[in-house]
């Protein structure tokens, strides 16, 4: 099937095979690409179109033939009165895609045990790794195959090596909640890139990974087949590799030489230096990376820099800008002088200076408002509560698992600290949990939030996902997060104990909440003094019509 790039949106089209009309993914509906599977393409005997053909008529006309033979019968009609009609077929009624044989659906017989249709497919049986006996050793190392030049339908389906993943892959699929389309594509995937396995070959992620998208094909499923079996090998260029050869384009050589090693032992760590996250190491990188270019058009290594070339740098740099450029020159100067890439370090004793923070402002209710209209989903109203109620961060949501919510004792625990549930984040979570459980019934993924990506795998939604409904909101999850705060330290008093205590926080972090909140208190006290304290109830999330009526009058 035609392949599509990522983000590609296929307009509604006609199938070239049946000319049908609807919205299918590849270049044929999937009714026409599995017809064509199992019958050659030639000249059919009554539309003279060239298409796959099963004895000698096409997919269309046989549709049309099975429409007459039912139409002039009243009747479900079988095979051999479709073929009598065949050759008297002298148009073709165009249909939309998979809706021509749902007028007076033939009801399935009804098997003993009252389920219908045919019976299921009983489990494979059990298989072990194949007992490799004697082998010839290869003269020389494996070389790169082509799985894109094999024919699916020529695939071997007696391999044993083919049995053993396929029993591995039904124990995957009953502990991780696979569907029946994943289990049928991850078993045609198996049996392509299995076809002509012996011991001692390794299955690498750059022959398959191609291969296996155009036939549309799950690769994260099948390799995690593969890699139980032990037989894959992860080749594919990391994304850490490609960004770093694209921030480094453009520096000199001796300082790309001097500035790469300094970003790989912030990423990997070193002898007297813990690893940083990835986020770390490319903001770091970023930073300095502006410096970096204008010192390659005058230099050719870090050591000819000087310490007046740093002061005429910083002093285009103002706030955020400069305390930022600074530190991240600082490590990178640190680390040179360090393996002695640099005489003296030009960077020393040059100010950085205190983060000058501004006064925390509360947001408006027509913000909140705003965001609140824009949660739509049972899980966007869940993340909602979650940050405008229990200050959570994004990823502290996104870790949250099954095993941390007690609807029993109305407990939630969010980054190891338990908290007592409110009313209305107990009901946002018991509709989320609801619907889940319609949603996703099968699933084996313990994390709260899950989406169609993650519900078949046992991993995490991503941050991007979890704030994706406020992006754009003047109130998205972080500033609602901090809106929470700031209204705790301004209801309860300006107490960085109090804050700390409650919410987990930082004494920094909890000192300047305080300092914000005392300075709006002042504002308040100085120009309105019999004006209560600013606070503001719960945001109202709940949907309109999932509302109980009022017992007033």
């Amino acid at each position: 099937m035609a392949r599509f790039p990522k983000g590609y949106v296929k307009p509604t089209s006609s199938c070239p095979g049946c000319l049908a009309w609807g919205d299918f993914r590849g270049r044929l509906c999937h009714t026409c690409y599995m017809f064509s599977r199992g019958h050659d393409a030639a000249e059919c005997t009554d539309c003279r179109r060239v298409q796959p053909l099963k004895w000698n008529y096409c997919r269309l006309c046989w549709c049309q033939a099975r429409l007459s033979a039912k139409t002039a019968d009243g009747r479900p009609s079988d095979e051999a009165d479709v073929r009598e009609r065949l050759a008297g077929v002298r148009h073709h009624q165009l249909f939309f895609v998979q809706m021509h044989y749902r007028r007076r659906r033939t009801p399935l017989a009804r098997r003993k045990g009252g389920r219908r249709g045919a019976p299921r497919k009983p489990p494979p049986a059990p298989a072990w790794r194949p007992d490799p006996g004697w082998r010839q050793p290869p003269l020389f190392e494996q070389i790169l195959r082509d799985f894109g030049r094999l024919d699916p339908a020529d695939a071997d389906l007696a391999s044993p090596w083919l049995a053993w993943a396929k029993y591995l892959a039904h124990r995957f699929a009953e502990a991780r909640g696979w569907g029946r389309n994943i289990r049928f594509a991850v078993n045609r995937g198996l049996a392509v890139v299995l076809t002509g396995h012996v011991e001692g070959d390794v299955i690498r992620h750059t022959e398959i990974f191609a291969p296996l998208r155009a036939w549309d094909l799950p690769v994260g499923h099948v390799v995690t087949v593969l890699e139980e079996m032990g037989i894959f090998e992860d080749d594919s260029e990391p994304s850490f590799e490609r960004w770093l050869v694209g921030r480094l384009e453009g520096l000199a050589p001796g300082i790309r030489s001097e500035a790469e090693p300094w970003t790989r032992v912030l990423r990997d760590g070193g002898p007297r230096s813990l690893p940083r996250r990835e986020g770390t190491v490319w903001l770091s990188l970023n930073q300095v990376r502006p410096a970096l270019l204008e010192w390659s058009n005058r230099y050719h290594h870090l050591r000819e820099v000087t310490r007046d070339d740093v002061l005429t740098y910083v002093k285009t740099l103002h706030g955020h800008q400069r305390h930022d450029q600074l530190v991240a020159l600082r490590s990178l100067f640190t680390w040179a002088k360090r393996h002695g890439l640099v005489f003296r370090n030009p960077i020393s004793r040059i100010k950085v200076g205190q983060n000058e923070y501004s006064v925390l402002q509360p947001l408006l209710p027509e913000q909140v408002e705003s965001s609140v209209a824009a949660a739509t989903t049972p899980a966007a109203r869940l993340v909602l509560a979650l940050a405008a109620v229990h200050a959570a961060r994004v990823a502290q949501i996104a870790t949250l698992t099954l095993n941390d919510v007690d609807l029993g004792n109305r407990r939630l625990t969010i980054a190891g600290r338990a908290r007592p549930l409110d009313d209305l984040t107990l009901k946002l979570l018991t509709d989320w949990l609801d619907h889940r459980r319609r949603r996703w019934p099968s699933t084996a993924n313990l994390y709260l939030l899950i989406n169609n990506q993650t519900a078949n795998t046992t991993s995490r939604a991503s941050n991007h996902w979890i704030s994706a409904p406020m992006r754009g909101q003047d109130a998205t999850l972080e500033r609602l997060r901090v809106d929470r705060q700031l209204e705790e330290a301004m209801v309860h008093g300006p107490d960085p104990l109090h804050l700390a205590e409650v919410f987990g926080l930082d004494e920094k972090t909890a000192m300047r909440y305080a300092d914000s909140a005392r300075a709006l208190l002042e504002q308040v006290a100085e120009t309105a003094p019999e004006t209560p304290l600013p606070g503001r109830r719960p945001p109202d999330i709940e949907p309109p019509n999932s509302r109980a009526p009022s017992n007033h009058t």
